[in-house]
């Protein structure tokens, strides 16, 4: 089966021009190996490169995509991991992060949904399926997951609430691959069910990040918080984090605005039905926009100054396109980050 995706648009904000020269900022950063940089001559991690994968998916740059999951086909390690930074020329740092290894499920979920290939999602099986096993080993009894492993295999010793909810929404998109292609891994369902309870109810399970932005929305935007909870979450977190007219701080504290966490603090909106309140942060972040289509990290006010200096990142870039499919609705894939049926593979079950 193949699909014909169509390029998002938001009315009065972004068209379909825009979003192409948005992916060819994108295209430009990828290297012949597949691997894309988060900016010319800068690094990459497994986390940000699918992130960039699927909006090039989105897009219908599918032979792009697909170059990216085969660099992450072929630079796994045998214990199912990637490293955390890449250079071109080899590894900038070699701890092992969770979030970032587990993050080929959802993507190699999106690419499906965009595209309806399903010989390609058999290629990228064993990929995820290693990776997946990975992650799970590094779950507690109670049900989090540690954050990351030396490159001497020594694990870390505590979670962090984004990069774990992070994973329980791609043990949801893993599960849904091995179901398309008719594996049973009753186990991975049973793991998420385990990390959503703690993520629910023992927040005391997870390394303190309060004054992070990603910590208040990311349990919205994956799906470990749904209903009522999502809402309160969003509500109550919102004076902390949103400066009007500008975007979603990085941290409660400090006035920097960045794209990327704006457009995904929209999804996390559109998740709890506040879809005002999503396209208004969609068209604040349209002011860090360059004029070729990519887009500033952030800014710093009231000075109004980039920060990073001048820097502009395809991970910033992804995140604008998804969460423009998101507001479009029109493709297969724009509610994989608004739609989180409580009760699928069984997601809903106590706790095991």
């Amino acid at each position: 089966m193949t699909m014909t995706m169509n390029v998002p648009t938001v009315n009065a904000i972004l068209s379909e021009e825009q979003l192409l020269a948005t992916a060819d900022t994108i295209v430009d950063l990828q290297l012949p190996s597949g691997m894309i940089q988060w900016f010319p001559g800068g690094h990459t991690d497994p986390w940000n490169h699918v992130e960039a994968a699927m909006a090039l998916s989105t897009v219908g740059f599918v032979d792009e995509a697909k170059l990216a999951y085969r660099w992450l086909i072929d630079s796994q390690l045998p214990d199912g991991g990637w490293h955390n930074y890449y250079l071109a020329d080899g590894i900038e740092d070699s701890k092992l992060d969770s979030n970032c290894i587990a993050y080929i499920a959802t993507g190699a979920w999106h690419h499906f949904l965009a595209t309806g290939d399903r010989e390609f999602l058999q290629e990228l099986w064993p990929t995820v399926e290693r990776a997946i096993e990975f992650v799970l080993d590094l779950q507690t009894q109670r049900g989090e997951i540690i954050w990351a492993r030396r490159s001497d295999g020594t694990a870390w010793s505590y979670a962090l609430l984004t990069g774990s909810s992070s994973i329980s929404h791609s043990l949801r998109c893993g599960a849904s691959v091995a179901a398309e292609l008719g594996f049973e891994r009753p186990g991975w369902t049973k793991a998420r069910a385990r990390l959503v309870d703690v993520i629910a109810n023992q927040p005391e399970a997870f390394e303190p990040k309060d004054r992070w932005a990603m910590d208040w929305y990311y349990p919205v935007l994956t799906g470990a918080l749904t209903g009522a909870d999502a809402e309160k979450r969003m509500v109550d977190g919102w004076d902390a984090f949103v400066m009007d007219e500008r975007g979603i701080r990085c941290v409660s504290d400090r006035p920097w605005v960045t794209a990327a966490e704006t457009c995904e603090c929209a999804l996390a909106l559109l998740a709890v039905d506040r879809r005002d309140d999503a396209l208004a942060l969609f068209r604040w972040a349209q002011r860090l926009r360059h004029v070729d289509g990519a887009y500033f990290t952030g800014m710093v006010y009231p000075e109004e100054i980039h920060f990073p200096d001048q820097e502009l990142s395809s991970y910033t870039a992804a995140a604008v396109i998804l969460a423009a499919d998101a507001l479009s609705g029109t493709n297969p894939t724009s509610t994989l980050f608004t739609e989180h049926p409580s009760t699928e593979f069984g997601l809903a079950s106590e706790p095991a």
